[in-house]
């Protein structure tokens, strides 16, 4: 079964986070929490605590097919300071895996040189640190193995795409009709 990541770093936005996991998991996708913290407690940039399920050093990275990076800047810095994350993210798309960013993490990859010629997306105000990326102003940009979109408000078009990629266009199609989300 196809198994997904999603980082949770102190300061991360809540919202970003948190409903890539639900719709992931309502959609039947094996999702799990990963504290890049040496803790399961991570507080969100507004004060919000959540439980990851796993610390990132007892996670066998293996069977994942994404990992998915919410945003908030606080978050984002401490993802980017984690030398794990960034070496999973090398080797995801070595092996042709997706990785996919949301708000302010998508510049991670800008950082990480992984963006040359690609479309990407982040937070407004932030682009210029999409180093090598053809800049897009869509809510979610899909360029092979990489996924970004720019925040808050496209948290939930963000993870129906990522629900799209596992179960396909009509299972979040579905999805989305289920939860009333209306473009």
């Amino acid at each position: 079964m196809a198994q997904a990541v999603v980082f949770m770093a102190d300061g991360l936005e809540e919202i970003e986070g948190l409903t890539v996991v639900d719709i992931l998991r309502r959609a039947g996708v094996d999702t799990q929490m990963v504290s890049v913290m040496g803790r399961k407690e991570i507080t969100g940039s507004h004060g919000i605590e959540i439980k990851a399920d796993v610390l990132f050093e007892e996670v066998d990275f293996s069977g994942v097919s994404m990992l998915v990076l919410p945003g908030g800047l606080k978050g984002k810095e401490n993802l980017e300071a984690h030398e794990g994350v960034k070496k999973q993210i090398t080797e995801f798309l070595a092996k042709d895996k997706y990785v996919a960013a949301i708000c302010a993490s998508p510049t991670i990859f800008g950082h990480m040189g992984i963006l040359q010629g690609k479309r990407a997306c982040c937070y407004e105000g932030m682009e210029n640190e999409l180093l090598g990326a053809q800049v897009s102003y869509e809510e979610v940009e899909q360029d092979g193995r990489i996924i970004t979109s720019r925040g808050m408000g496209t948290s939930i078009a963000f993870a129906l795409k990522l629900t799209e990629i596992f179960c396909g266009a009509d299972a979040a199609e579905t999805m989305g009709k289920k939860i009333i989300y209306r473009r």
